[in-house]
């Protein structure tokens, strides 16, 4: 049984995806500006102690480039089809999985850089949890995409089957009987009337 709810699965898990992934890329992206921890250094009195602050880009200097891969991926998933639309899916999910496992390594590990001379460091563990969350999305998304991509449509395919149709045979006499409906209301007659000048 075929009808407008089966046909709109294929776009409808196509915009799932997509959307899964944007969030997920973005979240991280957010997360990497945001303040990881703060090391503080003391200062003989009656100097206030220093405090520096590390963000997730100083802490994991890779994360904020492959979350903008992660970005541009998105939008490749909506402009290509089969095959490399499935390449981009599974890169997708690589990326997420090693965001993913770079914010639990750090969650756990804590965000602060070790040094002699730091005597304390704060760390704000809801950033790299963000980071997990974010990247897991994106893995989702990704993993989505490369296993059951094959019959989703792609952005433009609508377009190109209309061109297709106008270029047929009598495709293209519908647009011109609009066209020309739109042309009799312009010069003030009924478009409907088959004999304009009958009543004249």
């Amino acid at each position: 049984m075929t009808g407008p709810g089966r046909s709109a699965a294929p776009g409808r898990a196509l915009a799932g995806a997509a959307v899964t992934c944007l969030a997920g890329a973005g979240l991280v992206l957010y997360a990497a500006g945001r303040d990881w921890a703060v090391a503080v250094t003391g200062r003989p009195a009656p100097l206030p102690a220093v405090e520096v602050a590390h963000t997730g880009a100083d802490v994991l200097p890779w994360l904020p480039a492959v979350a903008l891969v992660g970005l541009a991926g998105t939008g490749t998933v909506l402009a290509t089809r089969g095959l490399a639309r499935r390449l981009v899916g599974a890169l997708l999910a690589a990326l997420g999985v090693a965001m993913a496992a770079g914010g639990l390594t750090v969650l756990l590990a804590g965000a602060g850089p070790a040094g002699p001379t730091t005597d304390s460091t704060v760390s704000a563990p809801q950033w790299p949890a963000l980071t997990v969350i974010g990247a897991v999305l994106l893995a989702a998304g990704g993993t989505v995409t490369a296993l059951r991509s094959r019959h989703w449509p792609a952005m433009g395919a609508r377009y190109e089957r209309n061109r297709y149709e106008r270029s047929r045979p009598g495709g293209d006499r519908s647009n011109r009987s609009t066209l020309d409906a739109w042309n009799a209301l312009d010069r003030g007659e009924d478009p409907t009337d088959d004999d304009p000048g009958a009543d004249r």
